[in-house]
């Protein structure tokens, strides 16, 4: 892949850069500090791109990876909404996660996410159902909320039981999240078990002193975003609480495991998500992992730290769900990264 080319030869400009003079952020090795760097340089220019375009290079980015084709797929509608359902051998089909892919509203899909779902998958023991819910600027809010709700309302429909069932998301996704768990509490409807959301994006005006901090090491920045909550919204909706749940009452909530990145531009986004969640009753966890960029969890074929990073939200899903044991039949393989089989497929692959 030209991608895998072009980052070859940043790999070596990082090189030389860290002989004089270290490392950009503590933690960061040279393989992460690479894709790092090659994510930030093409970010400033994204944004300048046709929407069009930009979905093809997401689309493109990961070749299919060995646990992807490890995992069943099979596609179908849910609540007329486009899904896909990925299961195990151990999957325990009682056991449901609905998961909101992120990609700011306008981009991504179930297929840019797909190595994601499948360690989800692998590591949680449940079946595993991702929407592609309808993107901006075709479609502006609320959409979204709507395939989303729709979804979920099929599933309670299909006799998925409410105590078997999580949702989770990242970024926008876990914005997303958010917004349909308040909207199932209002209308009164059975709420799942629990609730994740990875790197949430739930200020849709940037004003987290974070997007000034870290716009230097992380690959989405306040321009980007802004640009995308233009083809999201509308100006008059920017803090409508369905659509920024910060300003959202989220009292009545179930339990949520909230994580962000310590380099990432939304931490600001994290941090007020589970402190207003806290102090609203629920039972919130809020987990910093220091020196992540912007989820983080979407890398994990190349960097142990986003494998681990599943592996704790695929434990938060078991819990929740009542699993019987960690892994349903045989240790997870998410939680040993150097036992994952596919950890360098991308550099075999290019």
């Amino acid at each position: 892949m030209a991608f895998w080319t072009f980052a070859k030869g940043v790999r070596k400009l990082v090189q030389l850069r860290r002989r004089v003079r270290g490392p950009l952020r503590p933690s960061w090795d040279e393989t992460y500090e690479t894709l790092a760097l090659v994510l930030h340089q093409y970010s400033k220019r994204s944004v300048h791109l046709p929407v069009s375009v930009q979905r093809r290079i997401a689309a493109g980015f990961f070749s299919k990876s060995p646990v992807v084709k490890q995992t069943k797929l099979q596609r179908e509608q849910l609540g007329g909404v486009p899904a896909s359902w990925l299961r195990r051998s151990n999957t325990d089909p009682s056991r449901v996660l609905l998961y909101l892919h992120g990609g700011g509203y306008v981009i991504g899909s179930v297929d840019t996410h797909l190595d994601l779902l499948a360690r989800l998958c692998r590591g949680s023991g449940s079946s595993v159902v991702a929407i592609d819910y309808r993107l901006a600027p075709e479609h502006i809010f609320p959409a979204q909320l709507e395939d989303a709700l729709a979804a979920y309302r099929a599933l309670l429909a299909g006799g998925v039981e409410p105590h078997r069932l999580v949702v989770g998301g990242e970024s926008a996704g876990g914005g997303l999240t958010m917004s349909l768990l308040v909207k199932l509490r209002d209308e009164a409807l059975p709420l799942p078990a629990a609730a994740f959301c990875i790197s949430p994006w739930v200020d849709l005006e940037g004003l987290g002193a974070s997007m000034e901090h870290n716009e230097r090491f992380d690959y989405v920045n306040r321009k980007i975003l802004r640009a995308f909550a233009g083809h999201f919204v509308s100006e008059r909706d920017l803090r409508n609480p369905l659509a920024a749940p910060c300003y959202a009452d989220l009292s009545g909530l179930p339990p949520l495991l909230v994580q962000a990145g310590g380099a990432e531009v939304l931490l600001d986004d994290a941090n007020i998500l589970a402190e207003r969640a806290k102090q609203a009753g629920v039972d919130a966890e809020l987990d910093i992992w220091p020196d992540m960029i912007h989820a983080w969890h979407a890398f994990a074929p190349l960097i142990p730290a986003g494998r681990k990073a599943i592996a704790k939200v695929c434990a938060f899903v078991r819990t929740h769900q009542g699993a019987a044991k960690a892994s349903d039949n045989a240790p997870d393989p998410n939680a040993d990264p150097d036992a994952d089989p596919d950890a360098n497929y991308a550099d075999a692959d290019s």
